[in-house]
């Protein structure tokens, strides 16, 4: 049954198929300075038996904010191996606050997120990170400071505010991105920063509970993580994101 679901799962879009180490937005606010992907998980990729908004790849000028919480489910391929992403997105009202914090648990990445034509928003970041840390094991998950809206500030703005948004995400142990969900700007490459991140930890997560025995890769039975879909051949992990 799983080798004949594998065959009406659609291909990746090719802007999510990672065979390389995606790089770094700025080395400044970087804490994975790595090239390539772990010699074990490349080794076990290679014995692989499987097949082989950002969400939407479209910006909607009229996109309603996020009442509670929001979900997407994204698709890339790493390594020739299939993986997904939940993208848990929580608003960012006060209001909304109690039930967003309930789908923080067991992240394997936590993304917060400000405006870049709006400072202020800055400050709000270490709050939402607190609460969002609160929820999950210390460091269980990797974190991300992501300054959104690049097209409507000037390079000499954005400069300045990235200066203080390094210093922001070195104290909360982040790493610091730039992106325009307008032009596209960084985005494709942010997200497949993420999924690399988060599948290279799960895949030695994963190794090390196997090892002494052969891994099936590909075929649902690796990186089946309690967060995965059921039915899902392919491997899933877990982000949270937090607005501003």
């Amino acid at each position: 049954m799983k080798s004949s679901l594998m065959h009406l799962v659609p291909p990746v879009s090719r802007y999510r198929v990672i065979s390389q180490f995606p790089k770094w937005y700025t080395p400044e606010a970087c804490l994975q300075f790595k090239e390539h992907f772990h010699a074990q998980v490349r080794a076990a990729c290679q014995q692989s038996t499987g097949t082989t908004g950002f969400c939407k790849d479209n910006f909607d000028r009229d996109y309603k904010a996020t009442i509670g919480v929001d979900f997407e489910m994204e698709r890339f391929e790493i390594m020739g191996i299939p993986f997904n992403l939940q993208i848990w997105d929580t608003a960012g009202q006060e209001k909304f606050k109690c039930i967003a914090s309930a789908y923080y648990r067991g992240a394997e990445v936590i993304i917060t997120v400000f405006d870049l034509a709006d400072i202020q928003t800055l400050d709000h970041t270490k709050q939402w990170l607190e609460d969002t840390l609160k929820e999950n094991e210390p460091d269980s998950s990797f974190i991300f400071l992501v300054g959104t809206k690049k097209d409507l500030v000037s390079d000499a703005v954005c400069e300045r505010t990235e200066l203080d948004a390094i210093r922001f995400a070195n104290e909360m142990h982040a790493e610091y991105w730039s992106v325009s969900a307008r032009t596209g700007e960084n985005v494709k490459e942010f997200f497949s920063r993420v999924a690399a991140l988060a599948f290279e930890q799960s895949m030695i997560k994963e190794l090390g509970k196997t090892a002494g025995h052969v891994a099936q890769i590909g075929t649902g039975n690796l990186i089946k993580l309690e967060r995965s879909l059921k039915g899902t051949p392919e491997s899933t992990t877990r982000v949270s994101r937090s607005c501003c």
